[in-house]
């Protein structure tokens, strides 16, 4: 007797209306939902506000427009052609053919200095976690830039109040849709892990330090984040003076220049502040970033994960080899010269400079001083969190040290966003394609099923496995490489050299 199949369900009724997907690769996709409100005109600065239910069914067969920025390369967010919009608070859902008992989800929150990034690159492209890992992915826009993650209240006024820590309250504003709707698409909303890498990551350390992100995701698998970026009192609104002055508006008209000035001025001059200014005045910090206001991000993350007052979910983070390398060929805005080392130092922990240096043979050497500004921004915050967090809540920490060949032969190693096409298992486009084009595809591709297996077991099962937990005890940590292993304290002479720098605050 011949059986049949129901065809796939595209249609999805959520809380806010119909939504109409479409049907490619063996998987289910909508795309450009909106989660919030347009955040333009008086919703410029300002939290994020519901969006209005409409009628009828919305076409969810193309990505919204992405946050505005710098356009470069579409694989990091904004291509020469990309659609661009200040109305960009869209999310996208990308699951299996049919519905079945309820899936984990897996919400991605991309990377890209808070700066640059989008939900529809390509190399987050979540086709293939959902295939072979039997989940439901998420992935959303958040708003960038000086509109996303700066500091402007100095500049409020009772007709124009302004609000900070608007990008981080977009990605709760997400993580609340997913809890009203994703049960429509086949997904788990008592099972939600979020991941992200570089600003994803910080974003995720971040919001385990929001209260009013407690109980929306239940854990936490983190790469490459920079916990200590956050910031304030003091440092956000030195650097909204300084956008404004690099922008030529006097204080007294910075409340109506803020309403309306063309977002690309602003995205301008956060290039110049963030690419020149920051990084010789405060190097190792980020003029765009969460800050510590006291109530929406009541605590510095570091702080809170040490006064065990992070949400207590299940916990991995980890690091790429050589963080900083990619820095000093792509985007140079790490202190990894010795002349931003020595100011690093003299701004924050001038008693540790001789002690920390000393950590790392060779230096001055422009290797060594690349190590000292990668292990600063990235690698050293990631321990202090891994620390602080296994007291109160189970925690693994790893460490990415496979380089494909390309990587190697560009003198770069294993280092920072060189684990995306890993997690994703994207080898055969973009930039996964381009770092196994001289040879090595297939022990990247081993190495990438590896690693993302971590990621799906983590998700299923509240443990990445094959590794033991991190304490402060053994401080075990999982190295991903060609050959995989576990290290005791990797890195041990530098942990202890850095202990008791806290950075700029």
């Amino acid at each position: 007797m011949a059986t049949t199949t129901a065809p796939p369900d595209l249609t999805v009724q959520t809380a806010e209306g119909t939504v109409r997907g479409t049907l490619a690769d063996g998987v289910r996709t909508w795309r450009g939902i909106p989660y919030a409100a347009p955040p333009t005109g008086e919703a410029r600065l300002r939290r994020p506000r519901p969006v209005q239910p409409w009628k009828g069914t919305l076409d969810a067969a193309r990505y919204g427009p992405v946050p505005p920025q710098e356009r470069g390369l579409p694989s990091m967010g904004a291509g020469r052609k990309t659609p661009m919009d200040e109305d960009c608070l869209t999310i996208n859902v990308t699951a299996p053919l049919h519905n079945a008992p309820p899936r984990p989800v897996l919400v991605y929150f991309y990377g890209g200095a808070f700066t640059i990034g989008a939900a529809s690159s390509p190399a987050y492209d979540g086709r293939n976690l959902v295939k072979h890992g039997d989940v439901v992915y998420v992935c959303m826009n958040y708003r960038l830039g000086a509109l996303g993650w700066m500091d402007f209240r100095k500049y409020s006024t009772p007709g124009r109040p302004l609000d900070v820590n608007v990008g981080l309250a977009d990605q709760v504003a997400a993580l609340r849709w997913v809890q009203r709707n994703i049960a429509g698409f086949g997904g788990d909303p008592d099972n939600v892990t979020v991941f992200g890498e570089s600003a994803g990551g910080m974003s995720i350390t971040a919001l385990m330090c929001v209260p009013s992100a407690e109980g929306l995701f239940h854990r936490a698998f983190v790469q490459s984040s920079a916990p200590a970026t956050a910031y304030g009192p003091g440092l956000p609104e030195k650097w909204a003076g300084t956008l404004m002055d690099l922008m030529g508006v006097r204080e007294q008209d910075a409340p109506d220049a803020l309403a309306t000035l063309p977002a690309q001025r602003l995205v301008e001059a956060v290039g110049r502040l963030t690419r020149r200014v920051t990084p010789e005045s405060e190097p190792g910090a980020r003029a765009v970033a969460p800050v510590v206001d006291g109530e929406f991000l009541p605590l510095h993350p570091i702080d809170a994960f040490r006064a065990g007052k992070a949400h207590r979910i299940p916990l991995v983070i980890g690091n790429m080899f050589r963080e900083g390398a990619l820095f000093d060929r792509v985007q140079d805005i790490l202190p990894t010269t010795v002349e931003r080392i020595d100011t690093m130092f003299a701004r924050t922990e001038p008693e540790l400079k001789d002690q920390v240096l000393a950590a790392y043979p060779g230096y001055p050497a422009r290797r060594a001083a690349v190590d000292v500004g990668g292990d600063a921004v990235f690698w050293l915050p990631s321990v202090q969190v891994a620390e602080a967090h296994s007291a109160h809540a189970p925690t693994w920490s790893y460490r990415f040290d496979y380089a494909p060949r390309m990587a190697n032969l560009l003198g770069m190693g294993a280092t920072h966003a060189m684990d995306i096409p890993a997690v994703f298992g994207n080898y055969d486009d973009g930039v996964g394609r381009f770092l196994t084009l001289a040879g090595g595809r297939r022990t990247a591709v081993s190495v990438g099923n590896r690693f993302r297996g971590a990621l799906l077991r983590f998700a299923r099962t509240g443990s990445p496995g094959l590794w033991p937990g991190y304490n402060t005890g053994t401080r075990t940590t999982k190295i991903f490489d060609s050959t995989d292993r576990v290290m005791l304290d990797p890195h041990r002479a530098r942990r202890e050299a850095w202990n008791g720098y806290r950075g700029f605050r």
